[in-house]
């Protein structure tokens, strides 16, 4: 599809180095200054999908953008402007090795763990007698270790994560209050929207001076989950599954038929109307999150604009 950007391959003044994650393609450039373009890559089970789903990284730069500004009053980022709908545009940082995810209910890999019997995640107890998708008593931090490309994040605990030095004690705390008051404002302007922010994760890094800051993007389909308030008491009293807002509904769709990542498994064929019906749902979550119409950018020349966008920016 022409309409979408799953690949880059800018050269940018003063250009240093290019990353290519998942779904960013960060382009480093001198004083310490980064270009992030939020490609149409779709990205489930740690898997790249073989075609890019139209305005997806629009969707979710709007949102991070937004996202940013709602917050920054409360906790210092790395945003300075998005000079293009796909692209953010920041100070350089240097990541910790963890994302910190923070829970306020019981659902996905949580669930999972506790299904199997087990009442402890990353050294966090879990209590007895909670069904799927209750709310925790209070909200628990959940670290996983960053995968490098193509391998798994995997869950680690507070107590490791000093023990192995990965994160300074000191750091650490500045860590946990970031991430309780981003999920407490979270759960405020999810709340506003008729949304239950149900769990979400962070990253962070230092710039050039030490500053701690928040980076990448926040609240957005693809790091956070959300329910739907209005009938989640009855759909819990009832045992039925939360109606939500998150990009689950494509992990379930690949589930379905027969891929979860795993060794020897084969990407399912995504035919371009269900690729336009991912889309669909997209534009729904961005508009649901937000509150505000989705307008759809000019993407008859997709690498052009942005290209046009960014160099004016930088002049």
């Amino acid at each position: 599809m022409n309409n979408t950007i799953t690949d880059s391959n800018f050269n940018f003044p003063g250009q240093k180095t290019v990353y290519k994650g998942k779904v960013r393609e960060v382009y480093e450039l001198e004083n310490d200054v980064l270009v992030m373009i939020a490609t149409d890559r779709l990205s489930a089970f740690d898997v790249v999908m073989p075609k890019g789903i139209p305005y997806k990284g629009q969707i979710l730069n709007q949102i991070a953008t937004r996202m940013m500004e709602d917050t920054q009053d409360l906790v210092p980022n790395w945003l300075f402007a998005t000079p293009d709908p796909n692209v953010a545009v920041g100070a350089k940082c240097e990541p910790f090795k963890v994302e910190m995810v923070i829970r306020g209910y019981l659902a996905g890999h949580a669930a999972r763990e506790y299904k199997a019997g087990k009442r402890k995640i990353c050294g966090v107890s879990m209590p007895d007698g909670m069904t799927e998708n209750d709310p925790f008593p209070h909200p628990i931090i959940t670290p996983a270790t960053k995968a490098e490309q193509g391998d798994h994040d995997e869950d680690i605990s507070r107590e490791d994560i000093l023990k192995r030095g990965i994160v300074s004690e000191e750091d650490y705390k500045v860590l946990e209050d970031y991430t309780y008051k981003l999920f407490r404002r979270g759960t405020e302007i999810a709340a506003q929207q008729g949304l239950i922010l149900v769990d979400t994760k962070y990253e962070f890094g230092k710039d050039r001076n030490g500053k701690i800051l928040l980076i990448d993007e926040i609240h957005t389909p693809d790091s956070s989950r959300y329910f739907y308030k209005e009938g989640y008491l009855e759909r819990q009293e009832k045992g039925e599954a939360q109606k939500q807002l998150s990009k689950e509904f494509v992990r379930q769709w690949l589930i379905e038929n027969g891929f979860q990542g795993l060794p020897g498994q084969k990407v399912p064929e995504m035919s371009d109307e269900y690729i336009e019906s991912v889309s669909e749902r997209y534009i729904e979550l961005y508009e649901k999150i937000t509150g505000a119409k989705f307008l759809k950018a000019d993407v008859s020349a997709i690498h052009a604009r942005i290209e046009k966008n960014v160099l004016e920016f930088l002049k």
